[in-house]
């Protein structure tokens, strides 16, 4: 199996079976800080809602809710997994390296020390038109981090 045919499995596993979501069904863990976002594409109607809990420096919990393409579903499975016990500045920090990796048009590779199973989106900075998919879950992780700090 190639990396391109591995990377390809991840994102179809992670798009049927998704991880974190059920944002409804989820309270935060008590003595947490929250924040939550909606993010929306106009463009092609991606659309995810993602709230995360940050206890003491460290996200307790990702939880969300979406409708959308199989990439932007498929990454807000792989970063609820990811972030999962990160502190706030390593989830800051992979959510700066996942941004830049897509929008280099193939330019800059995944640091899969870094981002695990989110490196398997490398692939999808080649089409511009998809980037914003696989962005949104990791824009309103973004502005619900800075919420809860």
């Amino acid at each position: 199996m190639s990396l391109d045919q591995l990377y390809q499995q991840i994102i179809l596993d992670h798009s049927k079976a998704r991880h974190g979501s059920g944002l409804a069904a989820t309270e935060s863990p008590q003595g947490t800080s929250t924040g939550q976002s909606h993010q929306l594409n106009p463009v092609c109607g991606d659309e995810v809602t993602l709230r995360v809990a940050v206890q003491e420096g460290k996200v307790a919990q990702i939880a969300w809710d979406g409708a959308g393409c199989s990439i932007s579903m498929a990454s807000a499975s792989v970063l609820s997994e990811l972030a999962q016990g990160m502190t706030v500045a390593e989830l800051h920090e992979a959510i700066d390296s996942f941004r830049e990796v897509l929008r280099s048009r193939g330019k800059v590779h995944a640091d899969p020390e870094l981002l695990g199973d989110a490196a398997a989106f490398e692939g999808v900075s080649r089409y511009a038109a998809r980037v914003k998919c696989a962005m949104i879950s990791w824009v309103a992780a973004e502005d619900a981090l800075n919420q809860a700090a």
